[in-house]
């Protein structure tokens, strides 16, 4: 058990905890939360002890193993899978014994050694380790690569595994999804769940939280509160809370709003009834986000776009890749002005490669991207932050790409980004990355994109800023695609998923538990194939088409969609009329020419609505096939 009494915790003249207190039980998965700068990574720091208490006790059972991710990586001539076994820190030190005995010729040193391997399970440990790596990404050919021949993100992984390979009874982890795709986040997610060490967590992703966490620590206003249950379940209370506060409530009824208007219109379609319940669900949430974020300093939104253009793009016989290496092969669709679209893969399948290629960033090794006239695409990237540049000012920045709009109005602008006072005008190279990034939407969404590209939005965001980001996607007019790891941006702002896998881009048919299932299903053939590269999975969830065929599906929408207009109109006209027709004041004397009229017109709408709904039908019966 960990207990925190009467905590004062100052990083220069900034005092981050007074008189905080708590207790975190054995085996209990605790998230951290609370806004950036509150003091988290710092609690973490003094858990670690790397830094002490100004006043108060931390106390942590002396007997345990804490582990948690280092943020840098040393250059190593070692394997990747040697640097994860040397996680083991026990382990590394039994193998120092043993190569000591045996130089001593020591029997009954050497005999005790190999009774503690026994007991450690260290005849299992290069498998586990390498199980690890498997998981996170790493195949059986990089797990031998040297630690210095991976990049950052990748290094960070490598970290990750480490850390995991220590068998620990603390185990802190600090953003430990920010560098990874959404498979492999599914499999950490999982893989922890059976972990045994109480677990502290510190992350921007709730959905991550909610399925693991048994509690939750908020850390705001120099004090620490602990809540039973996971995010969702916290940020409940919350709300509730801040409910009370009767001005809330009409902000709540605004952000539910979005949603319930999809789920009233399409809920009973077969071919958006997958959809409409991925918003069902989100609904679910964000009834209790709105009120919760109700103090958020961030507030922005995407302009109206009055002159879209459709089709936005059309890819025809595209092949991707990187010299010899081609990660897609013929692919082909359209995007039409309205879609809304979610890229699942597995890491390296090419999903970034694809969103490169249309955001015009590579070029494709064969086909052709044929954009609409005077398109306007957004392109948000982790590597677009290093295109800022760091001697300048976030105010820089705006009047670069807005030099004749008035500074106050790009102030104003910047406001809503939470850039703020002399951190409008200051310096950037001090920035967080979460700062870099808010810095880099607020440029994208001035430019009033047709088409937003977004790979990895979310990294370095903490929850308000994600929460703001969501609800300004699902105003947004143009079209959408995006690569997140955050299931809470793509289940509220996505309405279709599309697979990326085996070289092909192809409309996947199911929700994101359908992709865990997939997922799932890839990870078993994995492991009984030596974790090799796993053979092409013809998963039952996907549905392959050709670019011909979702071209034809495309337009087979757009029908859907003009009649569904034109059905509401006439529906709503014939309603009207059917309501007057029954009331008594239409049958009195002086209304005997409007009842005739009225008559007249009732008949003449049944006759045009009849074909207009069998052909409605017919079509999303095709649609569905």
């Amino acid at each position: 058990m960990i207990t925190i009494t009467n905590l004062r915790l100052q990083r220069g003249t900034s005092v981050l905890l007074k008189d905080a207190n708590a207790r975190i039980d054995t085996a209990q998965r605790v998230g951290i939360t609370g806004r950036n700068g509150t003091g988290k990574s710092s609690l973490f720091a003094l858990l670690r002890g790397e830094i002490s208490a100004d006043v108060g006790d931390v106390n942590i059972p002396a007997r345990w193993v804490t582990a948690h991710v280092a943020q840098e990586t040393p250059d190593s001539d070692e394997t990747a899978l040697e640097f994860v076994l040397a996680g083991d820190e026990e382990l590394t030190e039994l193998n120092a014994q043993l190569a000591k005995a045996e130089a001593d010729d020591d029997g009954n040193a050497i005999g005790h050694i190999y009774s503690e391997f026994t007991r450690i399970d260290a005849y299992t440990a290069e498998s586990r380790a390498a199980q690890l790596l498997n998981g996170l990404g790493f195949g059986q050919a990089q797990q031998g690569n040297t630690v210095s021949s991976f990049s950052g993100g990748w290094r960070m992984r490598l970290n990750l595994a480490r850390a995991l390979m220590c068998r620990s009874d603390l185990l802190l982890l600090d953003e430990p999804t920010n560098h990874l795709d959404l498979d492999t986040v599914l499999w950490l997610e999982d893989y922890l769940k059976t972990h045994p060490a109480t677990l502290l967590i510190i992350s921007h992703d709730r959905d991550f939280l909610d399925a693991l966490c048994t509690h939750t620590l908020e850390v705001a206003q120099q004090t620490l509160t602990m809540y039973k249950g996971n995010y969702t379940t916290y940020e409940r209370t919350r709300a509730e809370r801040l409910m009370q506060q009767n001005a809330l409530h009409e902000q709540q009824q605004r952000t539910a709003a979005h949603l319930q208007k999809y789920i009233d219109r399409f809920r009973a379609q077969a071919t958006k009834a997958r959809q409409a319940q991925s918003r069902i669900k989100a609904l679910d949430k964000l009834e209790m986000i709105g009120p919760a974020h109700a103090d958020s300093p961030f507030s922005f939104e995407f302009a109206a776009l009055p002159d879209l253009p459709n089709p936005q793009m059309q890819t025809e016989h595209l092949n991707l890749g990187y010299g010899d290496k081609i990660l897609l092969k013929d692919i082909g669709f359209t995007i039409q002005s309205q879609d809304r679209i979610g890229l699942l893969g597995m890491n390296g399948a090419g999903k970034s490669t694809l969103i490169k290629a249309l955001a015009g960033e590579i070029m494709p090794s064969k086909g052709e991207i044929i954009n609409a006239p005077k398109l306007r695409i957004g392109y948000f990237s982790q590597q677009h932050l290093d295109t800022l540049r760091e001697t300048e000012s976030p105010l820089w920045h705006m009047l670069r790409i807005a030099p004749n709009e008035p500074a106050q109005k790009l102030r104003g602008y910047l406001g809503g980004f939470n850039f703020g006072g002399d951190m409008v005008t200051s310096s950037i190279e001090h920035f967080s990355g979460g700062e870099k990034a808010r810095l880099s939407l607020a440029l994208l969404i001035w430019q009033k994109p047709h088409l937003l590209l977004l790979d990895e939005p979310t990294n370095h965001l903490d929850l308000d800023m994600r929460h703001a980001l969501v609800m300004a996607l699902q105003q947004f007019d143009g079209a959408l695609i995006v690569v997140s790891h955050d299931r809470s941006l793509l289940a509220s702002c996505v309405d279709e998923f599309w697979l990326v896998a085996d070289q092909k881009v192809v409309p996947f048919d199911g929700d994101l538990e359908d992709y865990r299932a997939w997922c799932a299903k890839r990870w078993q053939l994995h492991k009984q194939n030596n974790h090799a590269a796993a053979a092409v999975d013809k998963a039952p969830a996907v549905k392959k088409a050709t670019a011909s065929e979702i071209f034809e599906q495309k337009n087979l929408k757009q029908k859907v969609a003009k009649l569904e207009k034109k059905l509401t109109t006439l529906q709503e006209e014939q309603k009207q009329l059917q309501a007057w027709l029954a009331s008594e004041s239409a049958y009195a004397p002086d209304q005997k020419d409007a009842l005739a009229t009225a008559v007249d017109r009732n008949d003449a709408l049944a006759t045009l609505i009849a074909p207009l709904e069998e052909e409605w039908l017919l079509l999303s019966e095709s649609l569905a096939l």
